[in-house]
């Protein structure tokens, strides 16, 4: 649940992404971004998802936010401008963006630190199918009291999505 590491990961996750950036008309422009995230080209990358995410586009608030601006290794790093993109495209219902700004919350990187709302945030994922593991929730649930859990996931399930 933390942002990208290392080089080897931005690589593999942004290969596995790149399908999910095929349909509709901004794929062009997202699918340039991957290309030039895959050749460790972050400014050619941002620029390119940069009207994008002016747009409120999902798809590039999450490769902005998570492989240009969530990712240590890149010149651009900055979780203050990361975790909004993130947490925009999550709240409208983009569930690749749901387990990286859970891991934002459980660190408190660009939002107070929330072991509530990562919870929230990764409850809500794993309704929609996203990637979660058991894992997740036991690194989570070491640090949160029993009234805690049951609160996050009340709010999980009573969450409904943004439509703007």
């Amino acid at each position: 649940m933390r942002f990208v590491r290392n080089h080897r990961a931005l690589l593999a996750l942004s290969g596995a992404a790149a399908l999910l950036t095929l349909a509709g008309p901004a794929a062009a422009g997202v699918e340039e971004a991957v290309k030039a995230m895959q050749a460790g080209d972050t400014a050619t990358a941002e620029k390119e998802l940069q009207v994008l995410v002016k747009e409120r586009d999902p798809r590039a608030q999450f490769f902005a936010g998570l492989y240009i601006y969530g990712n240590p290794d890149s010149k651009f790093y900055d979780p203050n401008k990361a975790t909004p993109m993130l947490l925009d495209a999550a709240e409208r219902g983009y569930v690749p963006a749901m387990l990286p700004i859970a891991g934002a919350y459980a660190e408190g990187k660009g939002v107070p630190k929330s072991l509530s709302e990562a919870y929230k945030w990764v409850a809500i994922a794993e309704r929609w199918h996203g990637p979660v593991t058991p894992q997740v929730y036991e690194q989570l649930v070491r640090e949160m009291k029993p009234d805690e859990i049951e609160k996050a996931k009340a709010a999980a399930a009573a969450y409904t999505f943004k439509t703007k």
